[in-house]
């Protein structure tokens, strides 16, 4: 990172998104390895689509592009559902099989890293290109800084071209500017992550580790509330890493939290959770299939679609199509009820505020679990109160320090929905914003780069999907 900034603020101009790209792709392959030939062969047949995916001035060619256009979706999903969904489907029929005594050989392919991300990336492109909302790209350099920028190219947040375009070709002139914008947002999120979520992790997979037969109505509620502290303490820092570094080589990339726990509707929720995903979902699957213009039924449909989809792209496996089926139903309850968007008297809000919290953990167990059953236990020991407290695995790898971290993160869940910390601290310029900045990028960076030189490698979260 500190090289490719300072070439980046030394070379000329043009040189900025060939400095990007290269390092991208070097940096991928350093983690990727041989499956980076698996990243360049889809950039390049998404690349060469682009031009003839453009409509021209009478759109004559328009049953061409659009066979065009579903080829190239259609490639760029078999490679995703081939490396990422082989295994899963090959290990479902291999239990059928076994069912009725016979064999059936499983696949295990190793998951290529960002391919979730990348495979989005594309489609988005060939998608705001066919519908002319952006000119393709004629640059091959600029292309593969736009799929393979390394602030964003393994965990998001997820950058719809039309987003982006306008902003790669190379007219940024206030190069110190974007830098001392982008670096406390840098800050944030190396905070959250090395400070917050590493701290907690290890008290997290104690707790979900614990055998069926030992968990408890301790564990289980100290577990829910530790990961649900860990996974938006660990995917937020990491946006912000991503956004802060993007600033820094002068783009803006779009926000992907905006303080999710302050929600009070499962919807809500939604629109401030994972941002870039759901608007992905809702301009490439959920407006596409129809939306909420053809009545009722069919929105229910739409909405059962979109989140059976986003389940299982977050991972092959069942507990994360129940965690997306079961956010999906509520989306549903609230839409026949009119909760999404029903004003909240000031009384109530503290409850619809906790009770949205409950559901967002219980889903959030089924997201963590290793499978249905532990996930089913563990929720079922949240509404069986005992007195059995914490096991001795679980209450020695909760310290001090993880106590009180996991008791500062809680404040996370009583802050106002406004102001949102990360915007607040790369644009504003008032007190209180002034003396986060500088307390993150002095204090809270130097704590957090002492934890990271003496912890153990410790990855994000959703570098795994």
């Amino acid at each position: 990172m500190p090289f490719v900034l300072a070439a980046v603020l030394i070379a000329p101009r043009s040189w900025r998104n060939g400095i990007i790209a290269v390092a991208s792709l070097v940096f991928y392959a350093s983690a990727a390895g041989a499956d980076t030939w698996l990243l360049l062969t889809t950039m390049v047949v998404n690349f060469l689509a682009g031009p003839w995916l453009e409509p021209d001035q009478w759109d004559r060619n328009r049953p061409f592009r659009r066979q065009l256009l579903f080829g190239v979706i259609a490639f760029d999903l078999t490679v995703l559902v081939i490396w990422k969904y082989a295994g899963f489907a090959t290990e479902q029929l291999a239990a059928l099989a076994r069912m009725f005594g016979g064999d059936f050989p499983v696949t295990h392919l190793l998951l290529p890293i960002g391919i979730s991300f990348y495979t989005f990336h594309h489609i988005s492109y060939v998608v705001d290109v066919y519908r002319g909302e952006r000119l393709a790209a004629r640059n091959p350099v600029s292309f593969v800084t736009y799929i393979a920028m390394f602030p964003q190219l393994i965990a998001g947040p997820i950058v719809r071209y039309r987003e982006i375009a306008d902003q790669l070709p190379q007219q940024r002139s206030h190069r110190l500017d974007d830098i001392a914008a982008g670096f406390p947002r840098f800050a944030l999120g190396m905070c959250k992550k090395a400070i917050i979520a590493d701290t907690l992790a290890p008290f997290v997979t104690a707790c979900f580790n614990t055998p069926d037969d030992e968990m408890t109505f301790a564990i289980a509620w100290m577990g829910a509330i530790a990961y649900t502290l860990q996974l938006y303490f660990d995917f937020s820092g990491y946006s912000d890493m991503a956004i802060g570094l993007g600033r820094m080589l002068g783009f803006r990339l779009p926000e992907n939290f905006a303080r999710p726990y302050s929600s009070v509707t499962i919807t809500e929720f939604w629109r401030r959770w994972h941002m870039s995903l759901s608007r992905w979902f809702r301009d490439y699957v959920y407006i596409p299939l129809g939306g909420n213009r053809h009545g009722a039924a069919k929105t229910y449909r739409n909405l059962c679609i979109v989140f059976v989809l986003t389940g299982f792209w977050h991972g092959a496996n069942w507990t994360f199509l129940v965690w997306g089926m079961f956010h999906g139903a509520l989306l549903i309850i609230e839409r026949g009820f009119h909760l999404e968007d029903a004003p909240v008297r000031r009384g109530a809000r503290i409850a619809r505020r906790a009770l949205t919290m409950l559901l967002v953990m219980i889903g959030w167990i089924y997201f963590r679990a290793d499978d249905l059953p532990s996930a089913l236990n563990m929720v079922g020991h949240m509404f069986l109160p005992d007195f059995n407290g914490l096991t001795d695995i679980t209450l020695s790898a909760l310290t001090n320090q993880r106590l009180v971290v996991m008791l500062l993160a809680l404040a996370i869940l009583f802050l106002p929905a406004q102001p949102v910390t990360g915007p607040l601290l790369e644009s504003s310029r008032s007190t209180p914003a002034t003396v986060l900045r500088v307390s993150v990028m002095t204090a809270g960076l130097a704590y957090a780069a002492i934890l990271i030189a003496s912890g153990t490698f410790s990855p994000f979260l959703y570098n795994q999907f």
